[in-house]
């Protein structure tokens, strides 16, 4: 009996053991997905998925880190097959959803995103968190902000709530819908339960950087505190590594350094040293990288490697090698990851061969349309019009100039002559004076608006007969008249008083006055030899006076 009862004893131990053991290795899966180390986190789920089939959290985490991974299609079949052999599994219902989601189906995901919650009570914090992070991820583009914020709330409120994981997606689904006070309060709530959270600090920084440049110094202050609090979390030496790898290429290199030793290995290591030669602007060495990861990756190397290809020979001028391997790119990448900057370049490359003016188009647009920065959108609509500006094609140049207006919630003088001066030089008179009517209501001290609207009104009024101009050049003379160093605005008085030369003398008849503007644009230009003739011209022959009749006799 004694034996029989130690028997017991050790298969319950054993037994107690067995689920610490897979306990802790969930722990230690859920740990790599912290620092997105998703390849050992899938080697974690996966041994226990392998041990335990129909173990939900492990399958879902399974299915997450192979989304990490950026590997849906194993995500997508996994989830399937374990739902079809488990359809009551809240957690794989979340994962299904999640799927669906990605794939545009987001009536299904709702379906099963409510079924997950009902089957759990609406009790389970891992469950709506589940949910909500699918919702609120930045990444996910039919992800609804909204119904994140509504189940990620729900979990807050359940008994012995302390998950700082749950907060943090709080917060990305309120920086999701651009609410960037509450995804703060989110990230604090979380480090209050957890202030080693480096998740949270990081996300902060992300809020604060969205902001623009202005911001630098309060998202830098984040992102080092994030790294002071936990040295291991990779993503933010990533962020940093962006960051830097445009303006300062020996701190994006120590950056890349940090990520890398701070991830799972990965066939992006290969990528990302290779744009490290892009970016030192050594683009042949770039391309050689790249072709030896290419050749080491077999049959589905990291699509990027195509894009950094494309820009490398772009930088050598070899713009058809950059268009092949530009569309090499979008072939394999999956269109999910073709971000608003390879959109815009490859529109500049494309724009070099005749024909795609269209393409180009729909390109730049997608550009503005996927980009959540203003400064962003802004440069992809510049770049394309001063393209268009270059080849001699103004009025194409004055509608991409215009559509920074409408992107840009504070546009400057800059961006209003850069458009009406494009229309003014393509003819279109009347879009020109419509545009510098814009600069006169934002600007009306500024002598450059009446006198640009008076040149436009000019052009369509070609003989002064309607005297269209007018209004717009006596503006611009009291304006310049008025300032005090007219050395500022010699160019605009001395346009508008030429203007009046003519109109007074031509249309008005009006010698004197003619004369008065000849005088008042000769103090200005004493020298000029077009204004001193014109003086002897006019004071000479008055305009009302008959026409000599001729002495020929016939």
């Amino acid at each position: 009996m004694m034996m029989n009862k130690f028997k017991l004893s050790m298969l319950v131990f054993a037994l107690f053991l067995c689920g610490s053991m897979f306990g802790q290795s969930i722990e230690q899966g859920k740990k790599f997905m912290y620092y997105e180390r998703y390849k050992s986190a899938k080697d974690v789920f996966q041994s226990i998925v392998d041990k335990e089939p129909n173990n939900e959290t492990a399958i879902y985490y399974l299915g997450q880190a192979f989304l990490g991974l950026e590997d849906v299609a194993d995500a997508k079949k996994l989830y399937l097959e374990k739902m079809a052999a488990n359809p009551n599994s809240p957690l794989i219902l979340a994962g299904v959803g999640e799927i669906e989601l990605m794939e545009g189906k987001k009536a299904d995901a709702r379906n099963h995103f409510e079924t997950a919650i009902s089957l759990s009570g609406g009790k389970s914090i891992e469950v709506l968190n589940a949910v909500g992070h699918a919702n609120a991820n930045p990444d996910s583009k039919n992800g609804d902000a909204n119904y994140a914020i509504d189940v990620l709330k729900r979990a807050t409120q359940i008994k012995k709530f302390k998950d700082p994981e749950v907060l943090t997606n709080l917060g990305d689904a309120y920086r999701k819908f651009a609410d960037g006070g509450n995804a703060i309060l989110s990230y604090n709530a979380a480090l209050a339960i957890d202030p080693n959270y480096a998740r949270a600090i990081y996300r902060s920084g992300k809020v604060y950087q969205t902001q623009g440049v202005a911001q630098e110094p309060l998202y830098m202050k984040f992102y080092n505190e994030a790294i002071a609090k936990d040295p291991a979390y990779a993503p933010v030496y990533g962020t940093l590594y962006n960051y830097y790898y445009n303006t300062n290429v020996t701190k994006a290199a120590e950056y890349l350094d940090k990520w890398l030793a701070n991830s799972d290995d990965d066939p992006k290591a290969c990528f990302y040293k290779a744009s490290m030669k892009y970016a030192q602007g050594l683009f042949a060495d770039a391309i050689r990288n790249a072709d030896n990861c290419i050749a080491t990756e077999g049959a589905n190397p990291y699509p990027n490697l195509y894009g950094l290809k494309a820009l490398a020979y772009n930088r050598l001028g070899d713009t058809l090698n950059a268009k092949t391997f530009y569309e090499l790119y979008f072939q394999k990448q999956n269109p999910d990851k073709i971000g608003a900057g390879d959109y815009a370049a490859y529109a500049t490359i494309l724009l070099k061969f005749p024909g795609n003016e269209d393409k180009v188009a729909e390109l730049v647009n997608k550009a503005v349309e996927l980009d959540t920065l203003e400064t962003n959108k802004v440069s992809y609509l510049k770049s394309l019009a001063q393209a268009f500006d270059k080849e001699g094609r103004t009025l194409d140049a004055a509608k991409w100039y215009g559509k920074v207006l409408d992107v840009k919630k504070n546009y400057t003088n800059v961006d209003i002559y850069n458009t009406g001066y494009a229309y003014f030089r393509a003819g279109q008179f009347d879009s020109a004076a419509s545009k510098f009517k814009l600069y006169t209501e934002k600007y009306p001290d500024d002598i450059f608006g009446y006198y640009m609207e008076g040149k436009s009104y000019a052009g369509i009024d070609t003989t002064g007969e309607l005297g269209l101009a007018v209004p717009y050049y006596e503006k611009a003379i009291e304006i310049g008249e008025a300032a005090p160093d007219k050395s500022k605005v010699k160019s605009q008085l001395s346009g508008a008083y030429r203007y009046f030369i003519e109109y007074y003398y031509n249309v008005k008849k009006d010698q004197a006055k003619s004369l008065a503007y000849v005088d008042k644009a000769l103090v200005l230009e004493p020298t000029d030899e077009q204004l001193i003739s014109n003086r002897e011209f006019i004071s000479k022959n008055d305009p009302n006076a008959a026409p000599k009749r001729s002495n020929n006799k016939k």
